[in-house]
């Protein structure tokens, strides 16, 4: 048996097991039919449906003018405002669904072997990380398998509907593989090219959530693979979800073998399932049956068989299985370059808002809620920490840099809950790279001073309502995570409408948001706008601007940050202190506060955004001139990045500036791991360490 007949093998085993769990579902679809012949166009449960609209409207996956005009018009209940909202999402999309799917297709390679001299393609994969690649575990069973696997990107045709020149890369399973034969996913690293180049680099990565409310029943899905081998195909929105259980969904399409492996999307092109088999009509007896309802038999060949439905795995649950895992840290290292959405970063991901019961989810109880719209605000506001169970700073050695000299990193917002040690690691390792580009010596974690406030910082925020009774609050991020006090809001509307207007938002309002506010109509065009400029979604940077305004503008909240930072900080020697986001000003206000016995040699700033208007004129120092006790101010700022709108400083601080704008890369444009692996960058710190030493 070759290895292409070992993998339809397993592959048909899978497919016995998905129709076992089709026949166990007929009470599910039937109730599915039933809701839909009474007229419901998505039958889900009224959680499903709510935490879906949130995802949409928060991520652009709905116009929202077209939302507003579309719900105005007449009452509606809570119900049929649902079906509206969904309904526009399928029948309207934005000019963007193409080019999108466009980008997310060069993610997806065509897997095979070499075997006796013969290339066989055996499935698909698709990258989530700029160096995994998720298929099926039964494509990959162990890591022999994978020894003797290639993959090919770009295998398709061109524009002009001629073979494009595909790009091969081998697999590293050494180095990173996991599988699961249950959930049948296998992940593997793929290897550089020969210029070094890390796949992911040249042809981006899906970037996953654990999250739900990615995917509703009767909403469209998309597959992109390499059915039978051949050049990448698509199969788009003339098929839809179905049924969904704990672990796996049903879904209607036209997939062929060879799609093993292939990404399930949305139609916003976000993995909502790892497509593994199709489901095959059986008897009674449960026996496989082909088109022609004989029988089927291992002679007859797969593509004798009626398939009658599509099953994958969910994305979020092969994410939390993989939080699970008993790995060592460099293996770890990986995973957490699949995105903080993955829920891997610290190496558990959070639970979904809705518990499984094991049994389809179409099956469950359809009651209405007690309130119009729950919305599930956890990946933006979590839950407050304990008071017993904030995590502190850490200090450095006594013996680091010579005991005179400290290297301190102040971290940005959202880092509540996670661990300052292994943050510390990844600032460190990040530095390194640079440093290592830079040609000079890399540092020890230990050796670094980390202030952590990120516990406190959230404990001193509102917790916020997550009930909103009005469809203008459901549809704009603006108005969920706003700052409570009224100070904190209004330079929270400032600060976004400030950013959108200097990434050139035109001054004019468009007529279709006439009946909100003329504040809210500013605040909701600025996010919209920030959003379609940059990398980023709106949630993300409102609540971004939400942090930084409540900080700003809520004395209460300073004075708690600063108090925690000061409480893992040198009282003497010499300060180099790196600063990151919300971080740097943090690290502008600290600068009145720190010990007379500390000199500050040298302030780095990174993704800041101090060049906001603001934000100099709300801070301690008084405004936008550099604090007289930094000796030397460095300032790294990447032009796609929203938080640096206001950048270059220079163009308003007052005294000494040293800064440099660089590149990093799409989706990750504010991470520090990037900032400090630029050597430009590390430069100018290590010459602060270590002096002209190497």
């Amino acid at each position: 048996m070759n290895i292409q007949e070992k993998v339809q093998e397993l592959g048909l085993g899978h497919a016995q097991a998905a129709a076992d769990r089709y026949r166990q579902s007929d009470g599910a679809r039937e109730e599915v039919e039933r809701r839909r012949d009474q007229g419901a166009v998505f039958p889900d449960s009224p959680e499903a449906l709510a935490a879906r609209i949130t995802r949409l409207i928060q991520r652009n996956g709905v116009p929202v003018e077209a939302v507003l005009e579309t719900t105005r018009a007449e009452s509606l209940d809570l119900p049929e405002m649902r079906e509206r909202i969904l309904g526009i999402s399928k029948d309207l999309q934005a000019w963007s669904f193409l080019p999108r799917g466009a980008r997310a297709a060069r993610t997806v390679a065509r897997i095979s072997v070499s075997e006796n001299g013969r290339e066989l393609p055996v499935g698909t994969g698709f990258l989530v990380s700029p160096r995994l690649l998720l298929t099926n575990h039964h494509v990959f069973p162990d890591v022999e398998a994978a020894h003797r696997a290639f993959v090919e990107f770009d295998a398709q045709v061109t524009i002009d509907n001629t073979p494009e020149p595909a790009k091969r890369f081998r697999l590293d399973p050494d180095t990173f593989f996991v599988a699961d034969q249950d959930l049948d996913f296998a992940l593997v690293l793929v290897g550089a090219d020969a210029a070094g180049r890390l796949a992911g680099e040249t042809f981006g990565w899906n970037r996953l959530s654990v999250q739900l409310g990615k995917l509703v029943i009767g909403e469209s899905v998309n597959i992109i693979g390499h059915p039978r081998g051949r050049l990448k195909e698509i199969s788009i929105r003339e098929n839809r979800l179905e049924n969904r259980w704990d672990d796996f969904i049903h879904y209607r399409t036209d997939t062929e073998p060879g799609s093993s492996g292939s990404p399930v999307y949305n139609d916003q092109w976000e993995v909502t399932a790892l497509h593994h088999s199709g489901v095959p009509k059986t008897d009674s007896q449960g026996r496989i049956l082909r088109r022609d309802d004989r029988v089927w038999q291992p002679g007859d060949g797969d593509d004798a068989i009626e398939w009658i439905s599509n099953e994958g795995v969910r994305i979020s649950v092969i994410l939390k299985h993989l939080a699970t895992l008993p790995l060592d840290d460099s293996r770890r290292a990986f995973l957490t370059e699949m995105g903080p959405e993955s829920g891997l970063q610290d190496g558990g991901a959070p639970q979904p808002a809705v518990a499984g019961s094991g049994a389809p989810f179409a099956a469950r109880p359809l009651a209405e809620p007690a309130v119009e719209v729950v919305t599930d605000l956890a990946a933006t506001r979590p839950s407050t920490t304990p008071a017993a169970d904030v995590r502190r700073g850490l200090t450095a050695g006594a013996a680091a840099f010579g005991g005179a000299r400290h290297l301190v990193f102040l971290h940005g917002r959202a880092q509540q809950g996670r661990d300052p040690e292994r943050l510390r690691r990844y600032w460190t390792a990040g530095l390194n790279g640079g440093l290592t580009r830079a040609g000079l010596a890399t540092i020890e974690p230990a050796d670094v001073w980390w202030p952590f406030y990120g516990d406190r910082l959230v404990q001193a925020l509102q917790p916020r309502e997550a009930i909103f009774r009005s469809l203008e609050r459901l549809v704009d991020p603006a108005a969920v995570i706003a700052p409570d006090s009224d100070a904190a809001r209004r330079l929270y509307e400032q600060l976004i409408t400030e950013a959108a207007t200097q990434a050139g938002m035109p001054a004019e309002a468009p007529t279709s948001l006439e009946g909100l506010d003329r504040t809210a109509d500013a605040v909701h065009r600025g996010l919209s706008w920030l959003a379609a400029t940059t990398s980023l979604d709106r949630l993300t940077i409102a609540t971004f601007f939400t942090d930084v305004a409540a900080y700003l503008g809520d004395p209460q909240v300073r004075e708690t940050v600063l108090d925690c930072v000061l409480q893992t900080m040198p009282a003497t020697g010499t300060l180099v202190l790196v600063s990151h986001s919300l971080g740097t000003v943090v690290a502008m206000d600290l600068l009145t506060r720190l010990d007379l016995g500390v000199d500050v040699e040298l302030l780095v700033t990174a993704g800041s955004p101090l060049g906001m208007d603001g934000v100099y004129r709300h801070l301690l120092t008084g405004g936008p001139k550099r604090p007289e006790r930094v000796a030397h101010w460095f300032n790294a700022w990447c032009p796609i990045d929203p938080v640096t709108i206001g950048c270059p400083l220079g163009d308003h601080w007052q005294g000494e500036l040293a800064e440099t704008p660089v590149t990093n890369p799409a989706g990750r444009t504010h991470d520090i791991e990037e900032y400090l692996g630029h050597p430009e960058v590390a430069q100018v710190i290590g010459a602060r360490l270590f002096g002209a030493r190497p």
